[in-house]
């Protein structure tokens, strides 16, 4: 299929890969257990922080990490997904279809409109269940959704097992379990964007060839603001205890994308290279699908519930909120400027 897309020619002039640069390769392999590292710790020391006193943060370090974080996320859909799936898409050696529409907005577009539908459909869901997750038995309660029962509630209802203990009739518990699985499904939805987007900085990493230095520093710095953004929103979320492992897996899952693909990117160098027709369609593709991954889900989801229309705020003053945004702003600010090397 893309070899009708792309110019038919069966020799392709667009990228031709320096295996002069390969004395460094001890180097190359060392980055992959760097980026490994580096990334573990901006994804994970937010979760560790949130689940054991001995790593607690002070709130206010927490309320930046995470403010911060969601910058770095909101920059990298627009200047590191975006724009690397433009120029791939616009290059002039890929020609044919590419050339007479602009295929990376379009799909970024596409993309953005999916997550939006399914995201619209979820909640929908999410809503109606949470109708139907209390159920009230002869006066006493049953859950089967992601809350747990208060303790103080159990207590009483053990005392007096005839009282009429209405906890579905609850609305801020009601409302409190609806926004934990709303802020999960959020989760899931930028880990997938982000994931594959690494995946992408991976093999550009491994194949890329007098910049490599440059690009290995810009990566590490990459990864640890992306792994603080998704590692906060991580412990944000209260999640019931049969998902409770769950964001330790996509920390993990998040932190072994970018050195997984390096390695494989090295054993394969020979055979794909990224900047060819091919992988700059690839690449181009998966950065503009992801791109609106990431767009609509900071909008919608980091910008517009944390600051607009979720209770975060509504309880602090005016001076919290303007902290808020400035340092969403210099998230935001950090990643555009890392998006000049990588």
């Amino acid at each position: 299929m893309l070899d009708i897309i792309v110019l038919r020619e069966e020799t392709d002039t667009c990228y031709e890969f320096d295996h002069s640069r390969l004395d460094d390769l001890g180097v190359r392999i060392s980055s992959v257990f760097v980026i490994f590292a580096v990334s573990a710790v901006g994804a994970f020391f937010p979760l560790l922080s949130s689940r054991c006193k001995k790593f607690q943060l002070p709130g206010w370090v927490f309320f930046t990490t995470r403010y911060f974080g969601s910058g770095v996320i909101l920059a990298t859909g627009f200047i590191h997904l975006l724009a690397d799936a433009l120029e791939a898409l616009t290059d002039e050696c890929i020609g044919g279809t590419f050339e007479n529409y602009p295929w990376a907005e379009g799909i970024a577009l596409m993309s953005l409109f999916c997550v939006f539908g399914f995201d619209a459909v979820a909640h929908k869901r999410i809503h109606d269940q949470s109708k139907m997750d209390q159920i009230n038995v002869n006066g006493s309660v049953l859950f089967h959704g992601c809350c747990d029962i208060p303790s103080s509630l159990q207590s009483s209802n053990k005392k007096s097992p005839d009282a009429d203990i209405h906890i579905d009739e609850n609305p801020a518990l009601d409302s409190n379990c609806e926004i934990s699985k709303e802020r999960m499904l959020n989760c899931i939805i930028l880990e997938c964007g982000i994931v594959l987007h690494s995946i992408f900085i991976g093999l550009s990493l491994a194949i890329s060839n007098s910049e490599f230095v440059t690009l290995y520093i810009a990566v590490c710095f990459h990864q640890f603001f992306e792994g603080l953004g998704l590692g906060t929103r991580f412990a944000d979320v209260v999640w019931p205890r049969k998902y409770s492992y769950l964001p330790w897996i996509m920390a993990f899952t998040f932190s072994l994308s970018t050195p997984l693909a390096t390695a494989v990117g090295l054993g394969v160098r020979d055979s794909f290279a990224i900047g060819s027709r091919r992988g700059l369609i690839t690449s181009g593709i998966f950065d503009a699908a992801c791109a609106g991954i990431l767009i609509y889900n900071s909008i919608a989801e980091l910008m517009g519930f944390d600051f607009i229309y979720s209770d975060e705020f509504k309880e602090k003053d005016m001076r919290s909120l303007v902290m808020g945004i400035f340092v969403l702003g210099l998230g935001a600010l950090a990643m555009a400027v890392i998006g000049n090397w990588a």
